[in-house]
C-alpha cells in the first residue's frame, strides 16, 4: 500500500540552520495492516506520515502509494490519487463550523469528479450511524463534544471509500474514556472494512489496537 525508500526530509530555517526531520527511512506498509507509529514530540513521526500521504515532498528518496510514485505525478494527478485512495483524520477535528455534521461528512465527495465516493445524504447518514451519531446529522460542530466531533471526522474520512486511513494523533485532545471509544472505532473499521490504517501517536498504550508498531526517534525508525 505504501512504500518509502530511503526517504529524508530536511528543513532549512535560515542562517545555515538545518533540521533533519526524517533521515533515510525505508518502510513498507502492506495492504490490510494497522500500523501504529510512536515517538516523542519532534521525533519525526508526523513528518513521516505527511511524506507517506504525499502532503510533504521528500528532500530525497521515493514515496510510492499503491505502486504509483507520488512525486512523478502532476499536481492534479496527485490530488486525485489522495482523494480517491486516502482518508485523513488529523489531531484536531477541523470541521467546517458553518456546515452540519451530515454536510461535513459529505464534503470530500464534492471533489471526487468520478462520483466513486457516492456523496449522497444517504451515504453520509450511513457513516454517521456507523460512528454512533445518527441523531446528530443536523447538528453543527459547536453543538458537539470533542469526541463527537472526532467521530464526525472519522465518518468524513470514509466518504470516498478509501483504501488507506491516515491518522495523526487522533485522540490527543480526548479524555481516556473517549480515547478508548475512538480507538475501538478505528479497530472496528480496520476489521470490518479491511481499510489499511497508519496512525501516529505519542501514547504507547495505544499500540495494542494495531497489528504492528514502530517507534521513531531523531528522524529515524528505532530498531
Amino acid at each position: 500500500m505504501i512504500t518509502l525508500h530511503e526517504v529524508s526530509k530536511t528543513y532549512r530555517l535560515g542562517k545555515g540552520s538545518v533540521v533533519n526531520a526524517v533521515c533515510n527511512v525505508s518502510l513498507e506498509v502492506p495492504r490490510g495492516e494497522f500500523l501504529v507509529i510512536t515517538g516523542r514530540s519532534g521525533s519525526g513521526k508526523t513528518t513521516l506520515l505527511n511524506l507517506a500521504a504525499g502532503l510533504t515532498q521528500p528532500t530525497q528518496g521515493q514515496v510510492l502509494l499503491g505502486g504509483a510514485e507520488i512525486w512523478r505525478l502532476a499536481d492534479r494527478e496527485q490530488s486525485a490519487l489522495r482523494n480517491r485512495t486516502i482518508g485523513f483524520v488529523f489531531q484536531f477535528p477541523s470541521l467546517m463550523p458553518s456546515l452540519t455534521a451530515l454536510e461535513n461528512v459529505r464534503l470530500p465527495a464534492t471533489f471526487e469528479a468520478s462520483g466513486r465516493g457516492n456523496g449522497s445524504a444517504a451515504r453520509a447518514a450511513e457513516l454517521l450511524e456507523l460512528v454512533g451519531l445518527p441523531e446528530k446529522a443536523g447538528s453543527y460542530p459547536r453543538q458537539l463534544s470533542a469526541g463527537q466531533q472526532q467521530r464526525v471526522v472519522v465518518a468524513r474520512s470514509l466518504i470516498n471509500r478509501p483504501e488507506l486511513l491516515l491518522a495523526d494523533e487522533p485522540t490527543s485532545d480526548l479524555d481516556e474514556k473517549t480515547e478508548i471509544e475512538i480507538m475501538s472505532l478505528f479497530r472496528d473499521i480496520h476489521l470490518t472494512m479491511g481499510v489499511t490504517i497508519v496512525m501516529v501517536t505519542h501514547t504507547s498504550q495505544l499500540i495494542c489496537y494495531g497489528t504492528r508498531a514502530i517507534e521513531m526517534a531523531a528522524g529515524t525508525i528505532r530498531t
